[in-house]
């Protein structure tokens, strides 16, 4: 097993890798930026070094930084959480040959899966079902019209290299696709440095779900079963619950099936995850993305499948078998996690401040994941996600049950925060039902 681990991430992903690396014995490093040097995870590691100031570019995007630590620290592997480096190819290359050990999936993997276009034409070469769209960049305008028409209006406009729900926009008509290329295209410039851009059929109806996949050390991949994300702002998620309520054991195998073949067609090692849109009427799925990281959500996967992702991302990279036997996997129960973030609860913009009150609710299936305690600032520098509440039972209604009391429970004060929405939404019929979609918080608003 790997003795020692830098966490290239902060807040609570960062807190999280380390309480499970000092759980198996593992000396667990953090880095920190100005902004973060008041943050639990600082304290709770085991080392911790100062890499640059607050602007990610100068710290936690800093590769030379983090690599100067690992070595001023003896580390022997790194983690890089999610976000910030996660999937950048080149910097998984660049911890290799620096002699560390990466804990992620190889660099190949990450490259493949990181262009949409490229993405979507190995799914579909793999048999897994890929929605309508562009084989090749839409080169210029002209380009995406024809390809809008061949395909049929409503249209997603989307960044070849985009993720997170960032590089988005839907097109109606031409006219509106005029508007989102260009705006699409300018954004995906700016922000992933490749202003190319992919045209894909927009389906307005339709639920997020995604499979959560692990490639083993000895090359098999598995699936650990599906969640639902569909409680979505700006394309970004909320919440996630596992098992999905749309999905019956029929759907899952299939769904399933199709996530192993892609892991399977890129010679997947590590944690990821392929994320899918699902027609609820037909039970028809198409591939959306692959996430080659650990996502924010994996804690509902953990509790339904009753395993640490974390220790099994530790034992991929250490070469050694997981702690569950791969041939019997069995979920049991539901879980579902709502993401608190420092913005305001109607519109979602950011809100950050310092926090004066901060008291987690507790209780019987009842887990927080947090980046901040009272006392600190909440910078706006970095992601707005303050913590992630975590509810767990053996049937969604007890979930749902003990997720109301939770939120009542959680108290913050100063930053604004999102709690006030998860009381609306936990009160709010279709997400009671199990019946919605990706457009429930537009309905909502």
């Amino acid at each position: 097993m790997i003795e020692s681990l830098l966490v290239a991430n902060r807040g609570e992903i960062a807190r999280r890798v380390i309480r499970t690396a000092k759980r198996l014995g593992i000396r667990a490093i953090a880095v920190y930026s100005e902004a973060d040097a008041d943050l639990p995870f600082v304290t709770e590691a085991d080392e911790a070094v100062l890499i640059g100031p607050p602007n990610p570019a100068q710290s936690y995007r800093n590769v030379e930084a983090i690599l100067a630590a690992a070595k001023s620290t003896g580390a022997q592997a790194i983690h890089p959480g999610y976000g910030f480096l996660s999937e950048n190819a080149e910097f998984a290359r660049t911890v290799e040959a620096s002699g560390l050990i990466w804990v992620g999936p190889g660099a190949d993997a990450i490259s493949a899966m990181g262009d949409k276009i490229n993405a979507r034409n190995l799914m579909a070469a793999a048999g897994v079902p890929v929605a309508p769209g562009t084989t090749d960049p839409a080169a210029d305008l002209d380009a995406a019209v024809t390809a809008a028409a061949e395909i049929g209006y409503p249209v997603m406009v989307k960044a070849a290299a985009g993720g997170g729900g960032m590089g988005m926009g839907v097109a109606v008509d031409e006219a509106a696709l005029r508007t989102e290329y260009d705006k699409v295209r300018a954004f995906a410039g700016r922000m992933f440095g490749d202003g190319s851009v992919l045209i894909e059929r927009y389906f307005p109806r339709v639920r997020h779900v995604e499979v959560q996949i692990l490639g083993l050390a000895d090359g098999r991949v598995v699936a650990l079963g599906e969640r639902e994300c569909s409680v979505q702002r700006r394309n970004q998620k909320l919440v996630e619950e596992s098992p999905s309520p749309a999905v019956s054991p029929q759907l899952r195998a299939r769904l399933l099936a199709a996530a192993v073949r892609a892991g399977e067609a890129v010679g997947y090692r590590n944690a990821g995850t392929v994320e899918c849109l699902l027609d609820p009427t037909s039970g028809d799925f198409f591939f959306l993305e692959m996430n080659t990281r650990l996502q924010v959500e994996h804690p509902v996967t953990e509790y339904v499948y009753g395993i640490d992702l974390v220790e099994e991302q530790l034992r991929v990279a250490s070469g050694l078998a997981p702690t569950f036997d791969p041939e019997a996997l069995a979920p049991s129960g539901h879980a579902i996690e709502m993401r608190i973030n420092a913005e305001d609860p109607k519109r979602f913009l950011p809100g950050p401040g310092v926090i004066r009150t901060w008291v987690e609710p507790t209780g019987e299936g009842v887990r927080v994941d947090s980046g901040y305690t009272g006392g600190n600032t909440v910078t706006p520098f970095y992601d707005s996600l303050l913590a992630k509440l975590i509810v767990t039972g053996e049937t969604r209604a007890e979930v749902l049950e003990r997720a109301e009391a939770a939120v009542a429970a959680f108290q913050i004060e100063g930053p604004k925060n999102n709690v006030p929405f998860f009381a609306e939404l936990l009160g709010n019929e279709e997400f009671r039902s199990g019946a919605y979609d990706t457009g429930i918080v537009s309905r909502m608003r």
